[in-house]
């Protein structure tokens, strides 16, 4: 059974607007949300006032909105980031009811927490979940948040950065195969993050990798460890290519150097061979393995690349 995948999509469309109000309008779905039937009126007079395919301006107002995509690119949901101060507050819905039950929330939820603390820079996160609402409060427990405060109605949870750095370092969030990075390769890639920081979409995914990794010595790599400037064979769903995985100043895709930076390259940084990911890549999901590493300048002795 393949594992939960869920990606976090910036772009809203009409036909993901329309579905929104969908899910908005049915009872079962916005039994626990105070304000669903006010949002789904919203939605609708945008619709009609708006001639555009893309929207997305206007979800983001006040916040980011995504809408959660499964593996085959379909909409089941929607995850709010709201900002307030230096802690932030996650809105999830999973919208659509075929999906229930098949742990799609937590993956969401833990798309979420990378986009507030690597992105939004959060130092907390925070939900509030109608008591009654079994499925959404085991799902954030499992996703390490932790009981704040309770009303009759509402239970509040929440996470902290720190927590959360704890928890990835601690491989307790589950989901994907460990990746292994050598000291040296994190602290250039480190250094490479300061770069990024007006390349918010690249340095997320970079940064959320490298705090998750498992750091060695160069001289104690795995030979099957794909590294900085490492040759391997991927197969990206059935498509066999060869990839150099370099910095972003040497990258050139007409000759397979792909920037740790793009969205290959930081799915496979740190993988071993047999290695396999769902990652989205150029706008739609692709299942992403790592057949061999060709050339591992570590297990080459090339220790000064």
């Amino acid at each position: 059974m393949s594992k939960p995948f869920v990606s976090l999509c910036p772009e809203v469309t009409r036909s993901d607007a329309l579905a929104l109000m969908h899910w908005l309008e049915d009872d079962a779905v916005v039994r626990y949300l105070s304000d669903s039937r006010d949002v789904s009126r919203t939605i609708e007079r945008a619709i009609e006032r708006v001639h555009m395919p893309i929207l997305t301006h206007l979800f983001n107002q006040g916040g980011r909105f995504f809408m959660a995509c499964d593996r085959h690119d379909r909409p089941v949901g929607f995850v709010r980031l709201v900002p307030s101060g230096p802690d932030c507050e996650m809105v999830l819905v999973i919208g659509d009811r075929e999906n229930w039950g098949r742990r799609l929330g937590g993956s969401a939820i833990a798309e979420g927490m990378k986009r507030a603390f690597f992105d939004l820079r959060a130092e907390k996160l925070i939900a509030r979940i109608h008591t009654e609402n079994t499925r959404s409060l085991n799902a954030f427990l499992r996703c390490g948040f932790e009981p704040d405060s309770e009303t009759p109605t509402l239970q509040s949870f929440s996470v902290t950065a720190e927590r959360y750095l704890k928890l990835l370092r601690d491989r307790t969030l589950g989901g994907r195969s460990d990746i292994y990075i050598t000291e040296i390769d994190r602290a250039r890639l480190m250094e490479l993050l300061f770069v990024l920081e007006q390349d918010a979409a690249a340095a997320v995914e970079l940064e959320h990798e490298i705090e998750r990794a498992i750091v060695v010595e160069p001289r104690r790599v795995a030979r099957n460890v794909v590294t900085m400037n490492s040759r391997a064979l991927v197969r990206l769903d059935d498509e066999p290519v060869e990839v150099a995985l370099v910095y972003p100043d040497e990258a050139d895709e007409s000759a397979g150097k792909l920037s740790v930076c793009s969205e290959i390259g930081a799915a496979i940084l740190g993988f071993q061979e047999g290695d396999c990911v769902d990652w989205r890549v150029d706008g739609r999901a692709r299942r992403i393995r790592v057949e061999r590493v060709v050339y591992q300048p570590e297990a080459a002795g090339d220790f000064h690349l």
